[in-house]
C-alpha cells in the first residue's frame, strides 16, 4: 500500500472517530438534508465528509460498513473515485429515505 492510500485510511479512520450518536425517536420529523454541491474534483473521503455534513441527521455507524466496503474498492482495487463517489450518494440517499420510513433520529452525545 502506498503513502497516499495509507493517508486516505487515516483520514477515513479519524474521519470515523469524530463522533459518538445514539439513536432517539424523530419528534418533529426527519430534517432535510442540507446538500452541499458536489465539487469537480472530490477524493472520496472528501466525499464522505460532505455527505456526512448534508445528510448530518444519519447515524454513521449504520453506514460504516457500506462506506468501509467502497472506500476499499478505492484504495485497494483501483475503482474509480468518480463511481465511489457516486454509489455513495446513492447509499445516503437510500439511507436518509429508510430514515424517513422508520423516523428514528441520531444526536450527539
Amino acid at each position: 500500500m502506498g503513502e497516499q492510500e495509507k493517508r486516505s485510511l487515516l483520514a477515513f479512520a479519524a474521519f470515523l472517530s469524530q463522533q459518538e450518536t445514539v439513536e432517539t425517536p424523530a419528534k418533529a420529523g426527519i430534517p432535510e438534508p442540507q446538500l452541499i454541491p458536489r465539487p469537480d474534483e472530490e477524493s472520496v473521503v472528501s466525499a464522505i465528509k460532505r455527505l456526512s455534513v448534508s445528510y448530518s441527521m444519519l447515524d454513521r455507524s449504520t453506514l460504516l460498513t457500506e462506506t468501509s466496503s467502497l472506500m476499499t474498492a478505492h484504495i485497494m482495487h483501483g475503482r474509480s473515485a468518480m463511481d465511489v463517489i457516486d454509489e455513495l450518494e446513492t447509499l445516503f440517499i437510500s439511507y436518509y429515505e429508510e430514515l424517513k420510513k422508520t423516523n428514528r433520529v441520531k444526536r450527539s452525545i
